[in-house]
């Protein structure tokens, strides 16, 4: 089976730590500003306002406005990549599924600094454990990416963990199962418009991400009895 994964919110957390990582952003590039604090309150309070879910869209190609392409944003990633935390011990998930033969792809959206989600899975030890690392967003659509790993890896089940849901609508075709890892912080959105769900097939849900194993023995048992 060939397993794709996001990777904020599912390899990693790297929510919980995004306002400590604006205060060090801003102690490095403007050490002169006073009230960082309340300063990275109010950033991080812009920054959630980007991870609101787009239900059914991600059909185009993107690329960040000026402000956000800026030395301090690169600096506000590197600060967040060094405080980020692997969520239930994933590089060793990662090594277990290769063990078993699967293909495991890294597959997540281009972060706003060009480069910077390669970037920041070799800060976090996993960018080797991966078999191939695919980003869309910036020079792929999501559906060019997705077409990219059929043309590399043949028809076989692909098996996508994310915990942004809403970008399994529309996405994807017959042979794809989709995981939705349970992410508190995304989950919130969720919540708020678990009618879309109806629109995923083939639909997983899991706490842990070692509960994929499950869904993988799940799978193989319906498409044996197909």
């Amino acid at each position: 089976m060939i397993i794709a994964f996001d990777f904020d919110g599912t390899l990693i957390d790297s929510y919980s730590c995004i306002e400590e990582a604006f205060r060090r952003a801003l102690e490095k590039r403007y050490r002169w500003l006073l009230g960082k604090t309340l300063w990275a309150r109010l950033l991080t309070k812009i920054e959630f306002q980007f991870e609101r879910p787009a239900f059914g869209k991600h059909k185009k190609k993107s690329k960040p406005p000026f402000f956000l392409r800026t030395k301090f944003f690169e600096t506000w990633f590197i600060e967040r990549a060094k405080l980020s935390k692997p969520i239930d011990d994933a590089p060793e998930l990662l090594k277990r599924l290769k063990e078993e033969g699967h293909t495991v792809i890294s597959f997540s959206a281009e972060d706003f600094i060009e480069g910077m989600k390669v970037r920041r899975l070799k800060m976090a030890g996993m960018y080797d454990l991966f078999d191939d690392v695919i980003v869309f967003g910036r020079e792929m659509t999501l559906d060019e990416a997705f077409k990219l790993v059929r043309e590399k890896y043949g028809n076989e089940t692909f098996i996508w963990v994310d915990d942004k849901p809403w970008r399994f609508i529309g996405h994807g075709d017959e042979n794809t199962e989709y995981v939705w890892y349970y992410f508190p912080f995304t989950a919130k959105f969720v919540e708020k418009n678990r009618e879309r769900l109806a629109l995923i097939p083939h639909l997983h849900v899991i706490r842990d991400l070692w509960s994929l194993f499950d869904v993988i023995e799940r799978v193989k048992q319906y498409q044996g009895e197909k």
